[in-house]
């Protein structure tokens, strides 16, 4: 039962890209997802990683992401909250000049803007949701531009 309509109908207006990422109810089964991921030409090649977007809302996104051991996401921002969640493995995550081990079974929560890489100590599958404020892309980076 849809219990606001219209508010559907607005998220799903702003999605004019790729509308099957953001259903009314998405599942997933992710060691299928995983599965998946490591027949990508992405991990085959040395890039060290691979992702997939599995939900894509307005103010939400999930991204299934699968890291080699020893690779590395470089630094970065993200306008809005995040969790990361890991799966399988064992990451690094670097930010506030602090080093935390994450292990499989982990929740971090980080606020908006925070400065961060993650290393994969082995090779590790972790979700990443994002929760965007309001606004545009635009409006968010100029809010919360690093200096």
């Amino acid at each position: 039962m849809i219990t606001n309509p219209s508010a559907l109908d607005a998220s799903r207006a702003a999605l004019n890209r790729l509308p099957f990422l953001a259903g009314t109810v998405l599942q997933f089964n992710l060691n299928h997802e995983l599965k998946q991921l490591r027949s990508k030409d992405s991990w085959q090649r040395n890039t060290g990683r691979s992702s997939k977007t599995l939900a894509k809302y307005p103010d939400l996104h999930i991204v299934l992401i699968l890291m080699k051991s020893k690779t590395r996401m470089n630094e970065h921002h993200v306008d809005g909250r995040i969790s990361i969640q890991l799966l399988k493995g064992r990451i690094r995550l670097h930010s506030l000049n602090q080093d935390r081990e994450i292990l499989t079974g982990d929740l971090v929560a980080l606020e908006y803007g925070i400065l961060h890489h993650i290393e994969a100590v082995e090779e590790s599958a972790f979700l990443i949701t994002i929760s965007w404020p309001g606004g545009t892309k635009e409006q968010r980076h100029a809010r919360y531009a690093v200096s």
